[in-house]
């Protein structure tokens, strides 16, 4: 699992937490940084990477409880912003080999 997050672009500690919090439903930060071996500004970086890209989510309480979204909707996520990627590539495809061929004889001349 840590391995497929990570091929779909997140650093190590960032699937390491996800995994963690997908198995252990919510959890204080003091708890997952004692359960995974981590200091508390490693985990604090990586939570707030991970809410950013809305795989994880924060309780109102204090201290705050932290959860992780679904899998499923996180697949979709990275599908969705992956397909719009490919859709703006390919909307600029001739502009993109524009600049390429420019740039490989450009090269060439030098």
């Amino acid at each position: 699992m840590l391995k497929t997050l990570e091929s779909l672009g997140l650093k190590s500690l960032d699937a390491e937490v996800y995994v963690y919090l997908a198995q252990n439903i919510s959890q204080k930060a003091r708890d997952i940084a004692e359960a995974l071996g981590i200091y508390k500004r490693q985990l604090y970086r990586s939570l707030k990477n991970l809410q950013q890209k809305g795989m994880v989510s924060a309780s109102q309480e204090r201290p705050a409880r932290f959860f992780a979204v679904s899998f499923d909707k996180i697949l979709d996520q990275f599908i969705n912003a992956n397909r719009e990627e490919a859709k703006h590539i390919e909307q600029n495809r001739e502009q993109i080999l524009l600049i390429w061929q420019s740039k490989i004889l450009r090269a060439f001349k030098e």
